[in-house]
């Protein structure tokens, strides 16, 4: 919130929104924000529709099922001033390149874009002990089959082969540049949300936290501006 600063006034994008947890959020702490939620699902959009509904929130926010490779043709190009994005979304994309150029199409000049992400070096670590145990620099698909999802283990699901990548920073950093847009801040954090490896420590703020006096990064956050304006 403090990297985003003041939103009042503005038009805003939540891309890959899910059902819409953020970017009710956003517009119930920032009390003249108009702001649209974009998700591929279409149980997602439904169920953020109706939380929308539930918390008073309907004349300033809306849902839209749509691709997010598509966005600026099912949104309009050049239509906000700030493109939300993260935790958790650019994983499940193969191609920053397109990705980066829908954020630049989706911003008027002199928007920016805001992504939170979980951090590539966090990929890479071994699940049992502190230590590395994959490829940071992989960008091959990662092909998981299991039961269940990260919001509720236990769930009965049928359709259990997931695909994600890893993007290791330069990637993000090449893409959003391709794109036209400068970057103003890079921000590292040494925690994470979830349980992301079996040894990391739970803090009392509900953060995942290395053990002991050594770091290195699981979070990472940027601004990235559309030129003029």
């Amino acid at each position: 919130m403090d990297e985003l600063g003041a939103l009042g006034g503005l038009q805003l994008v939540h891309l890959q929104c899910h059902f819409g947890l953020d970017t009710l959020d956003l517009v119930r702490m920032h009390p003249n924000l108009e702001a649209v939620g974009l998700d591929f699902s279409h149980p997602a959009v439904s169920q953020a529709a109706e939380l929308a509904e539930e918390l008073g929130l309907s004349s300033r926010v809306s849902f839209v099922e749509a691709d997010v490779r598509h966005a600026a043709t099912a949104l309009g190009e050049e239509s906000f001033d700030v493109v939300y994005t993260g935790k958790g979304a650019i994983c499940w994309l193969p191609d920053l390149d397109q990705w980066a150029g829908q954020c630049a199409a989706l911003l008027r000049p002199g928007g920016y874009l805001y992504l939170c992400e979980f951090h590539p070096v966090g990929y890479a670590l071994d699940q049992e002990v502190p230590g590395v145990g994959a490829d940071y620099f992989s960008t091959e698909a990662w092909v998981e089959e299991e039961e269940g999802t990260y919001a509720d283990a236990e769930a009965e699901t049928v359709h259990n082969v997931t695909y994600w990548w890893n993007h290791p920073l330069p990637q993000v950093f090449d893409a959003l540049m391709g794109a036209g847009l400068e970057l103003r801040f890079f921000h590292e954090w040494d925690h994470t949300l979830f349980e992301l490896t079996r040894w990391l420590i739970r803090g009392e703020d509900g953060r995942y936290r290395w053990p002991g006096s050594a770091k290195l990064p699981l979070m990472y956050s940027l601004k990235a501006v559309k030129p003029g304006g």
